[in-house]
């Protein structure tokens, strides 16, 4: 199955629901009017796009009814889908990692789905051919450990662990000297799960950065968050705390096939000014999908 064939499925829950709302207000269509506008804002905002956002595709949206003299029902889902997928297109969502090793380092609050996205890259990654090291740097939580080496393993990727309780940064250290040893292409680093108001998390999150930046400066970084979609608009909240502590350039965006608040996305991207690089679509280790906005508009609408 293709990526849009995944996705498709795996945006049925919003699908259903977007779908359903956007019948609905074209149900009674007669004619491209204000009310139409507004009902179709209203629509997209109970999507799970955002206020924000739904105002600005409407906005985008009446201009071009204006311009385009558009009348007809068809052309209005068309003007409606190219407005989304301009959103989603205003941040480059390809994957840097033009170094050899280039680092991803993963972050997000527990119960997201860090781990399981680890293992779905890793595997990703190594069926392009490249050799990746994964680096079990949560050393807090309980069984994260074995956890991610259940999914190195499927992956078939060599991981760099200590017990628990250890220093994350020294993990990220050792692990970085076994990926130059090795000459690995990617070093994937898991983190403890920390919410933004946990300051002894965040800080060791930093620690871990200088420890990157020291030992592999030239290297190409990615620090991806992984976020839960069905969380809906509380996803956006946790990027916009993450993004005061860590330098985030991109987001994982899991249980996407659980939801029906795929909307979600279009508000993540456009209030944060931030791509979304991978979505995971179901339990798989298969199922984790690079994000192409033209596959994602076609199958939302």
């Amino acid at each position: 199955m293709g990526f849009f064939d995944k996705l498709k499925q795996g945006l049925t829950k919003t699908k259903t629901s977007f779908d359903e709302k956007m019948n609905n207000v074209f149900s009674n269509f007669r004619k491209v009017d204000e009310e139409l506008l507004e009902e179709l804002e209203e629509a997209l905002i109970m999507s799970d796009v955002g206020v924000e956002t739904s105002t600005r595709i409407i906005a985008n949206l009446r201009d071009r009814v204006k311009k385009e003299k558009i009348e007809n029902e068809e052309d209005v889902k068309s003007a409606l889908r190219e407005e989304i997928k301009k959103i989603l297109d205003e941040v480059d969502n390809s994957l840097k990692l033009e170094t050899t090793p280039s680092i991803i380092l993963v972050v997000g609050v527990n119960g997201v789905g860090k781990t399981t996205s680890i293992g779905k890259i890793a595997n990703r990654l190594k069926k392009d051919g490249k050799k990746v090291v994964i680096a079990a740097a949560d050393t807090f939580r309980a069984a994260a450990v074995e956890q991610l080496e259940i999914w190195a393993n499927r992956a078939e990727c060599q991981i760099v662990k200590r017990e628990e309780g250890s220093d994350p940064a020294s993990v990220v250290y050792d692990a970085i000297q076994i990926t130059k040893q090795q000459n690995a292409d990617v070093l994937i680093c898991d983190t403890a799960g920390r919410l933004h108001n946990k300051k002894y998390l965040m800080d060791e999150l930093v620690k871990i950065k200088k420890v990157i930046d020291r030992e592999l400066p030239e290297a190409s970084k990615e620090v991806l968050m992984v976020l839960d979609a069905t969380t809906g608009q509380n996803a956006i909240l946790q990027v916009k705390a993450f993004k005061e502590t860590v330098d985030i350039n991109g987001l994982i965006l899991t249980k996407l096939d659980g939801t029906a608040k795929g909307g979600v996305v279009i508000g993540i991207v456009a209030e944060n000014k931030m791509p979304v690089k991978f979505v995971g679509v179901g339990e798989q280790i298969d199922d984790m999908e690079i994000f192409n906005s033209e596959d994602f508009v076609k199958a939302l609408i």
